[in-house]
């Protein structure tokens, strides 16, 4: 039978089903960058692909941030209290941010919670002008521990992970990070497993807070997106006493990465410790994705989730999606996961890829807190770069809305009774930049230049 045309067709179609019926159920996705899972007490490597090819971090790069911020607090050139200033630098980064006025005041402490849950760019700045005594001394101090650290693919030319194509990582030097930060300040513990914090009447969520609530053992760390990496995380969790991080770059959702992170712990804790250590995987196996990688590699949808990480069906995979062979039985039927409206329940596709909520969300409450002392110059930190200057950081008023009124009132009150139309007398007690700055006004306006409407230009930062 297999002489004629239609003979040797039904062959190689039954040798493609056969090979497809062989593929691993659980094999990781094309789409996935890169990833490594390791024992976080050992460095034992239990599974990776592209663990050494090099990417961008995105925001895991504020774990290096905390790390370099936890090491001066254990040298003792500042302490949890010591005070944060909100510079024109470091209010000049884009969102995510608090966007704290210029001159706020906040504590080690609260930038720390910020930096690690919210992943506010601003504060990540200001925490290293803090630390360091400009940004760039910061961004020096990074590198120097990535070097210590052999995070051998890893430069840093920011503190907050911002898209920048010179600023490299990869997923094996992530989580030699990751393990130091466990293993060397148990106590970071604290910042990085909140699945949100309430900041006054505000509550800001975590973009972990899923993998937190959800995932056996979940205790931590950070996630991270640029369109340049796709979404990233690194992840730990801790199960019969056994600790497990997880790197994994290039997903195309948040919801992708927090699946196969869930996913990938699952295997990791049923393997023994043992192995190639993760200090032992070297070199580069490849280069950063070109630019524009997040509109390459999109979100797979309702159906593409249910199809791969459904723990209702533990076949997974392509077979179960197209219902062919031995699972077609279980072949997805999309009204589990639909709402009446034919729209996906995101709430039913959480629960069946990554599990029911095991933990109830409570954000942690931040405030600035009651920072002590003033950040240090560059000088008293043993680095050459320029501190922040103190002119810009101007110390904020009280209730400045209702003081620049009353000031607006009063001026108003001075000019109808003065000889001049339209001037505004000045006064010698005025800062530039102040609220009652009339040099600033744009013409026919009441509302001047730094009268909680406008912040001053940002003076440049190095890498700009």
């Amino acid at each position: 039978m297999f002489s004629s045309p239609i003979g040797r067709l039904a062959c190689i179609c039954f040798v493609v089903l056969a090979f497809l019926l062989s593929l691993p159920a659980g094999s990781a996705r094309a789409d996935i960058g890169a990833y490594i899972i390791i024992d976080a007490k050992t460095g034992a490597v239990l599974d990776q692909k592209n663990a050494t090819r090099k990417w961008y971090p995105a925001s895991l790069t504020k774990m290096m941030t905390a790390y370099v911020t936890f090491k001066a607090i254990r040298e003792g050139r500042l302490t949890l209290n010591s005070a944060v200033v909100q510079s024109k630098n470091s209010i000049s980064e884009p969102p995510s941010k608090m966007g704290f006025k210029v001159g706020t005041r906040f504590t080690v402490d609260t930038a720390l919670k910020i930096i690690l849950i919210k992943s506010a760019n601003d504060v990540a700045v200001a925490l290293g002008e803090a630390v360091a005594g400009s940004e760039k001394a910061f961004i020096d101090m990074m590198n120097a521990e990535a070097r210590r650290l052999g995070m051998t693919n890893t430069h840093f030319t920011n503190p907050h992970g911002l898209p920048d194509n010179r600023q490299v990582t990869s997923a094996r030097d992530m989580a030699i990070l990751a393990m130091a930060l466990r293993r060397d300040f148990p106590e970071s513990g604290n910042f990085y497993n909140h699945p949100g914090i309430r900041f006054g009447k505000k509550t800001l969520r975590s973009a972990n807070r899923e993998f937190l609530l959800r995932v056996p053992g979940a205790n931590g760390m950070k996630t991270g997106y640029i369109c340049n990496s796709g979404y990233n995380v690194a992840a730990s969790a801790t199960r019969r006493g056994r600790t497990l991080i997880a790197v994994i770059l290039g997903a195309g959702s948040g919801l992708e990465r927090t699946a196969f992170a869930r996913e990938t712990f699952d295997k990791g804790f049923k393997k023994r410790s043992g192995g190639t250590k993760v200090s032992s995987l070297t070199g580069s196996s490849g280069k950063p994705p070109a630019d524009g990688y997040c509109r390459r590699n999109k979100s797979p949808g309702a159906k593409g989730y249910m199809a791969r990480y459904d723990m209702e069906n533990k076949s997974g995979g392509l077979l179960a999606f197209a219902g062919v062979g031995k699972n077609k039985k279980k072949e997805i039927d999309a009204s589990g996961f639909t709402k009446a409206n034919g729209k996906p329940d995101w709430a039913k596709i959480l629960d069946r890829t990554l599990g029911p909520r095991r933990v109830v969300y409570r954000p942690l409450q931040v405030g600035l807190g009651k920072p002590t002392g003033s950040p240090p110059t560059s000088a008293s930190v043993s680095v050459s770069t320029p501190a922040v200057p103190a002119e810009d950081i101007p110390t904020p008023t009280a209730n400045p809305m209702r003081k620049a009124e009353g000031e607006i009132r009063e001026k108003l009150k001075k000019t109808a009774q003065g000889s001049t139309a339209g001037a505004i007398p000045q006064t010698t007690s005025q800062r530039p930049g102040s609220a009652t700055d009339a040099s600033q006004a744009a013409p026919g306006s009441i509302f001047r230049k730094g009268l909680d409407f406008t912040v001053p230009v940002p003076s440049p930062s190095p890498r700009k």
